[in-house]
């Protein structure tokens, strides 16, 4: 496809996801931040990247942050109303004052970035080889409000698993997208950019890269990319991996869509899966609601550095939480650092709206479904269940959902950015979950 995508193309996505799930739930806008010349004349050259901010951007930043006009505090004492006022004016003068973007961008740059066009759009992704010569290619894919600064701790520990509590026979090659309309890939000028066309063009850019053989890794956004790649069952892709897996049973998603009482037979692990998505379904979906209606009303989280930071760091209740405890000080997981990369990635790319309209555009094919309902993969997966996800998948759950599951397990700690906060527990996982594949490469 296209940019100047048709009412046709967009049916054709719809008929192609019937079966998967829809979802309710971005960049270089300035010059400095524009791919390099093509290296090649050809249509699919891979042209490498770099990173430069210019100063006066990183200056402009720190000016509207010191500039915010703040709200009155809220009128409760915990987060029911939403992100704190104390914790978003910690997370500002930190911001304003002691953070340093040049570390991060110093951080990418010391990586192999690149750029290539699919389908007419720009495709930013890092590219890091193995030294290890059976190394099993791999595509990770981000979700929102991620990036690949989610990615970044787990990059050495998979390329390089004998320095990490592994060996050599565990190496990955590791491919890490940004997706459309996110970071540093292009923003798509037309409807159509969906799981559904995502998935080709991560299939295409696979090839391009020369692998005959990989598997694909997501959570968020990027669950749902890897489960439609599972679908649409790409020459070489052997098995996915999902931390946030699509699991839910029909009874049980119609059930909370209704809001009618939990049935009955539910096992205890079964029942905390239910409490967590009535939880999320009924107080923690309007952010997803919003875009997936009205993205482009979403101007004040363009223009507010703080408004687009407390609109990102809302995603989730107990993600929310280790957020406000990290500006608090404590030291756990994530550091101010680390979430503070992710957010300035998005305002210096200007990519809060442009990465808002994949929600848009996913809700247009839409075939009834929900995010976390089950899609019918019939190819190996493997499950980590984190016990801060959005809702923790049971096995039981996980085992109808996927009858080719190869890996399941449930981990003690982690949550909804699980590569991010556990890069080593995630690793591992990533190690365990494809080792009965490796024989398949």
């Amino acid at each position: 496809m296209n940019t100047n995508i048709t009412t046709e193309v967009i049916d054709q996505d719809r008929r192609e996801f019937l079966g998967a799930a829809a979802m309710g739930i971005v960049l270089a806008g300035t010059a400095s931040l524009l791919p390099s010349p093509l290296s090649a004349a050809s249509a699919d050259a891979i042209r490498p990247f770099h990173v430069n901010v210019p100063e006066e951007q990183l200056a402009d930043l720190r000016r509207r942050v010191l500039a915010t006009r703040w709200p009155d505090r809220e009128t409760v004492s915990d987060a029911s109303q939403g992100v704190q006022l104390a914790t978003t004016e910690k997370l500002a003068r930190y911001w304003a004052t002691k953070y340093d973007w040049r570390r991060v961008e110093a951080r990418l740059n010391a990586l192999p970035q690149f750029i290539t066009e699919i389908d007419g759009l720009d495709i930013h992704f890092i590219h890091v080889r193995s030294k290890h010569q059976d190394a099993l290619p791999l595509i990770v894919t981000h979700g929102w409000p991620g990036s690949i600064i989610e990615q970044l701790k787990i990059i050495e520990p998979l390329t390089n698993p004998t320095a990490h509590g592994g060996s050599a026979s565990d190496a990955f090659h590791v491919v890490i997208p940004s997706l459309p309309g996110h970071g540093f890939s292009g923003k798509p000028k037309a409807p159509g950019w969906t799981p559904v066309t995502i998935a080709r063009t991560w299939a295409t850019l696979m090839q391009r890269l020369g692998y005959a053989k990989y598997v694909a890794q997501g959570g968020d956004w990027g669950n749902a990319v890897s489960e439609v790649m599972a679908l649409q069952r790409p020459a070489g892709l052997l098995g996915i991996h999902t931390n946030m897996a699509a699991t839910v049973p029909a009874n049980i998603s119609k059930a909370l869509a209704y809001q009618e009482t939990p049935p009955a037979d539910l096992t205890a692990e079964e029942r905390k899966a239910w409490d967590q998505l009535a939880d999320f379904y009924g107080k923690g979906l309007a952010y997803a609601q919003e875009m997936s209606n009205r993205p482009q009303t979403l101007y004040g989280i363009a223009d507010s550095p703080v408004g687009l930071a407390a609109w990102m760091i809302d995603h989730d209740i107990r993600s929310y939480k280790l957020i406000a405890r990290v500006f608090d000080g404590e030291t756990e997981g994530l550091t101010r650092d680390d979430i503070l990369d992710n957010v300035t990635l998005y305002w210096l790319t200007n990519t809060a709206v442009s990465s808002a309209r994949l929600y848009w555009d996913t809700t247009q094919i839409s075939t009834g479904g929900g995010f976390f309902d089950v899609r019918g993969v019939k190819i190996p997966v493997a499950v980590s269940a984190f016990p801060d996800e959005i809702y923790q998948a049971p096995r039981s759950w996980a085992e109808r959902a996927y009858p080719n599951l190869i890996h399941y397990n449930k981990l003690e700690k982690g949550g909804h950015f699980a590569a991010w906060e556990q890069p080593q527990v995630f690793s591992a996982e990533l190690r365990a979950a494809f080792r009965p594949l490796r024989q398949t490469q």
